[in-house]
């Protein structure tokens, strides 16, 4: 996992099915958010973090980036693959265990979210404002 981060941003580029990944992009972004918002709202975006990279990496056949931007407006996650197929929120109780609850979670807790195409594969990302501690 190749990784490059200033004050206000993380870069990481993330293995094909490299599920060591999840654990290493949150504790990325808990040092990129030691002194963004509260404890509650950063947990929030690892949270959200983890379950992008765990999408990008269980649901495709290869490597993903994983972009963080913190800015006076709030932080900014997206996670791109190179998957042209859009995820889609599955609603609890849908029958497919526990597969498909991470875009709800990002859904129910993101102050925005959304799927951007690219060319080649997708982005999908989402916006946490800021808080004041």
């Amino acid at each position: 996992m190749k990784s490059k981060a200033s004050a206000d941003r993380l870069r990481r580029t993330l293995g094909r099915a490299d599920l060591r990944a999840v654990p290493e992009s949150r504790r990325a972004l808990r040092e990129l958010l030691a002194h963004w918002g509260t404890p509650e709202r950063s947990a929030v975006a690892e949270l959200l973090t983890s379950e992008l990279v765990t999408n990008a990496l269980v649901h495709t056949d290869d490597g993903a980036v994983l972009t963080a931007v913190v800015g006076p407006s709030g932080l900014r996650v997206e996670v791109r693959d190179f998957v042209a197929r859009e995820p889609r929120p599955r609603a609890p109780g849908a029958d497919e265990g526990t597969n498909g609850r991470g875009l709800v979670l990002v859904q129910s807790l993101a102050d925005e979210w959304g799927v951007r195409k690219h060319d080649v594969g997708k982005s999908v990302w989402f916006q946490l404002e800021a808080e004041v501690a």
